[in-house]
């Protein structure tokens, strides 16, 4: 799901619709756990620069990413 949001915005191409269900449902899941940190600055990324908004989204990753015992697994580029 992180690919496509990031192929999405990359490109330049605007759908608010798959967004908004890529959005809503990473929002929904239980746990983040399964998510690489590429895949959550990609995915926090894409809807930045697709300018949709989803605060219920981004609360979800800035709380996992907040919540882990340490960073160390992320890189720079990936906490920018």
């Amino acid at each position: 799901l992180s690919n496509t949001a990031w192929a999405f915005a990359t490109a330049g191409q605007s759908n608010p619709e798959l967004l908004k269900k890529i959005g809503d449902h990473v929002a929904g899941l239980d746990s983040l756990d399964s998510f690489k940190p590429q895949e959550l600055s990609n995915t926090a990324w894409a809807f930045a620069t697709a300018g949709q908004s989803n605060p219920e989204l981004l609360k979800k990753i800035g709380d996992h990413v907040a919540g882990l015992d340490s960073l160390d697994s992320f890189k720079p580029q990936e906490l920018s």
